[in-house]
C-alpha cells in the first residue's frame, strides 16, 4: 500500500516567508494526483517534501502508514522525475537506467530483465546502446522515466516533466503517462501549471493558491462543480467569464441585473440553485460565471460587444470580444462569418451559470 497523507503539512523559509500554509490532503493508493495552480503557488514544494528533498517545517508526512518526516529521501521507496532529464551524458541509455540499481547491489540478470521490460514498455528497446545525445526529447523523457521505473518504487513524484517537449510530443506522453499508470498500478504524484495535462490525467486534481489548497476533486467536478471563484477562473481554456450584478426576483424567476444595466439582465431557473440560497442575496451583488461554451450568441436581448479578435481552432471558433473594456470569451462551431470589429450580441445559458458569493468567493451552491 502506498497512500500519502499530508497532516498540517507546512513550510516556511528562513527569510520568514510561507510557502506552504498547513495543508491536509489524503492520496490514494494507487491514485494519479495532479497538483496543479499558478507559479509560487507551493506545488512544487510540497512534492518536494513528500521526496525530503525539503524539510518540513511542521506537520506530518505519512507513506503506506509510516512517519516520513525524519526518513532518508533514499529509504522512502520513491522515484521522482523531473523537468530536466538529468541524464549522465557519458553513459548510455542502458547504463543511465542501470546506475541507480547497481548502486543497491541488485543482480545483474535482475538488471537486465527490469531495464528490458521497462524498456518494452516505453518503446525504447531499439535505443538502449545510444548515448543520451544522440535521442530526441521524447525519447530522454521516456529513458529518465525508465530510470524511475526499474526501481519499482511505491510512489512516483513527477514534477513538470513534460514542459520541455514540444505541443506534439507532449500529447503523447500524457497518454504514455496514463497508460503506465494503469498498468504499474502505482501511486502518481504530478505537479503542473498546465490545467490540460490536469484535466486528461488526474484521477483527482488538487487546485493551490498562495500555499493553500482551493479544491479537491476529480476533472469532471473541478470543471463543472469549482468550489471558489479561483478555481472556476483558474481552470478551463479559455477562462470562464464573469459578470457582476444584482439579484432581483420577479415573479418565480431569478435575474441578474448588471451596475445601470451595463451587463444586461440574466435569468436563471430557480431548479439551478435552491430557492433557500438565493434568497439571502435578494437586492445583493453576487457573481455570475459562464464558461466561454456555454455563452451564446442571440439577436434579442443580451451583452453588446465587439469583436476584438477569432481564432480558428479546427471544427471550433474562439471568439473574443469586448464587454465595456473586458474581454469576454465565446467558443462556437466553425465555419462562421464573424469578424473582428463585427457587434454582437451575448448571453450565457441560464441552466451552466456559477453563482459565486462577492466577498468570500465561495460558490453560492
Amino acid at each position: 500500500m502506498a497512500e500519502i497523507k499530508l497532516k498540517d503539512l507546512t513550510k516556511v523559509y528562513g527569510n520568514g516567508f510561507k510557502a506552504v500554509k498547513s495543508i491536509n490532503l489524503d492520496i490514494k493508493d494507487q491514485e494519479f494526483m495532479v497538483l496543479v495552480g499558478p507559479s509560487g503557488c507551493g506545488k512544487s514544494t510540497v512534492l518536494r517534501m513528500i521526496a525530503g528533498l525539503e524539510e518540513i517545517t511542521s506537520g506530518e508526512l505519512y507513506i503506506g502508514g509510516e512517519l516520513m518526516n525524519d526518513v532518508d529521501p533514499r529509504d522512502r521507496n520513491i522515484a521522482m522525475v523531473f523537468q530536466n532529464y538529468a541524464l549522465y551524458p557519458h553513459m548510455s541509455v542502458y547504463e543511465n537506467m542501470a546506475f541507480g540499481l547497481k548502486l543497491q547491489k541488485v543482480d545483474k540478470n535482475e538488471i537486465k530483465q527490469r531495464i528490458h521490460d521497462a524498456a518494452k514498455a516505453l518503446d525504447i528497446e531499439t535505443q538502449l546502446e545510444k548515448k543520451p545525445k544522440l535521442l530526441s526529447g521524447g525519447q530522454r523523457q521516456r529513458v529518465a522515466l525508465g530510470r524511475a521505473i526499474v526501481r519499482k518504487p511505491r510512489v512516483f513524484l513527477m514534477d513538470e516533466p513534460l514542459s520541455n517537449l514540444d505541443a506534439k510530443l507532449r500529447v503523447q506522453m500524457r497518454a504514455e503517462l496514463i497508460r503506465l499508470h494503469d498498468e504499474l498500478k502505482t501511486t502518481f504524484v504530478y505537479v503542473t501549471h498546465d490545467q490540460t495535462e490536469a484535466m486528461t490525467m488526474g484521477t483527482r486534481i488538487c487546485v493551490l493558491k498562495d500555499g493553500e489548497i482551493k479544491q479537491v476533486a476529480s476533472p469532471a467536478q473541478i470543471y463543472n462543480k469549482p468550489d471558489n471563484l479561483f478555481v472556476a477562473g483558474f481552470i478551463g481554456s479559455p477562462q470562464m467569464n464573469f459578470y457582476r450584478g444584482n439579484l432581483i426576483k420577479e415573479g418565480d424567476t431569478y435575474f441578474l441585473l448588471g451596475e445601470n444595466g451595463v451587463h444586461g439582465k440574466f435569468k436563471f431557473p430557480v431548479e439551478k440553485v435552491a430557492a433557500q440560497m438565493l434568497n439571502p442575496y435578494l437586492d445583493k451583488q453576487i457573481i455570475l460565471g459562464a464558461r466561454p461554451e456555454h455563452m451564446i450568441l442571440t439577436q434579442g436581448e443580451g451583452l453588446r460587444a465587439e469583436v476584438m479578435v477569432t481564432e480558428l481552432l479546427g471544427s471550433e471558433i474562439h471568439i473574443h470580444a469586448y464587454v465595456q473594456n473586458e474581454i469576454h470569451t465565446v467558443k462556437i462551431e466553425a465555419p462562421t462569418s464573424i469578424k473582428a470589429g463585427d457587434i454582437i450580441t451575448l448571453l450565457p445559458e441560464s441552466n451552466h451559470i456559477h453563482l459565486f458569493d462577492p466577498d468570500s468567493e465561495l460558490s453560492i451552491v
